[in-house]
């Protein structure tokens, strides 16, 4: 991609800037004004080779890793080599991103054309067919699970990944934890969906090797994240909250790790399943 330098791999202190805004409210009942920070949000419209595809609202920040992220995720494309150029327009609460893909990418789009509408950040609205909300994807190899004492403390330690949360609160964070345990990326945005899009094209463009490595989500876990996380191919997702039941189910058919991290209790693990429980 020419337009496109690589996201930087590094601790996360601060909001990037214009992710949030000051503004001023009133306590109900009692005189003054008081300061607050806000996450802001805007309308991105995305066209692949001039076709208009999706509008959709998400943080204005990490903008290119969210369209190469939310082109993967959709299968638009297959790989981030299937996008040859991005180009961003617009300001404020209205902006545009430009994107040339492969004539074999765009073909395949064609065939799966489907309405995205701007109301929200949900991966399945304006669906047109069932088999887009339920796609044949391949199982993936399969990985060993994660050692327990990766997640241990894990809510403590993704804080320091979620600086616009901290700052605004109403975003949601998605994150990539290496084959070592160690977080390497963090992506926060309001739709769970989007910072999740964000989180997968930061890794494309990084060329960051996924490997042993997992996923993490604060949100809850519903089926088009499980699709989106293994579009990417990775191995592990670790939801923070409870996972749905299809969610789950796709996950064992399909060789996805998936764990969810309770607030007060022990990890628990709905793929894969135990022998005992696959009968």
């Amino acid at each position: 991609m020419r337009s496109l330098s690589r996201p930087q791999l590094a601790v996360v202190e601060s909001a990037p800037p214009g992710a949030s805004r000051r503004y001023h409210f009133h306590a109900l009942g009692e005189p003054g004004e008081r300061p607050v920070e806000l996450a802001e949000e805007c309308a991105l419209a995305l066209a692949y080779n001039g076709i208009s595809q999706a509008v959709m609202m998400i943080s204005p920040a990490d903008v290119e890793d969210f369209v190469v992220g939310f082109s993967l995720g959709a299968g638009i494309v297959q790989h981030s080599r299937e996008i040859y150029d991005i180009r961003l327009a617009g300001t404020r609460h209205a902006r545009q991103a430009e994107v040339e893909i492969s004539s074999r990418a765009f073909w395949r789009l064609k065939q799966q054309r489907r309405g995205l509408p701007g109301t929200g950040s949900c991966g399945l609205c304006g669906v047109e067919a069932l088999a887009q909300a339920l796609p044949e994807l391949a199982p993936l190899p399969g990985a060993p699970l994660p050692p327990p004492d990766w997640l241990d403390g894990l809510r403590q330690r993704i804080a320091a990944f979620q600086p616009l949360a901290q700052d605004c609160g109403a975003v949601h964070c998605a994150l990539f934890m290496d084959g070592h345990g160690q977080i390497r990326l963090a992506r926060e945005d309001i739709g769970r969906h989007n910072a999740l899009d964000k989180l997968i094209g930061a890794l494309a463009r990084a060329r960051l090797d996924t490997a042993g490595g997992l996923a993490v989500v604060t949100s809850r876990c519903s089926l088009e994240l499980i699709h989106k996380v293994q579009r990417a191919g990775i191995a592990t997702l670790v939801s923070l909250s409870a996972p749905t039941g299809l969610a789950a189910r796709w996950a064992q058919r399909h060789k996805l790790n998936l764990i969810h991290l309770p607030r007060r209790s022990a990890p628990r693990v709905y793929s894969p399943l135990e022998p005992h429980e696959r009968a």
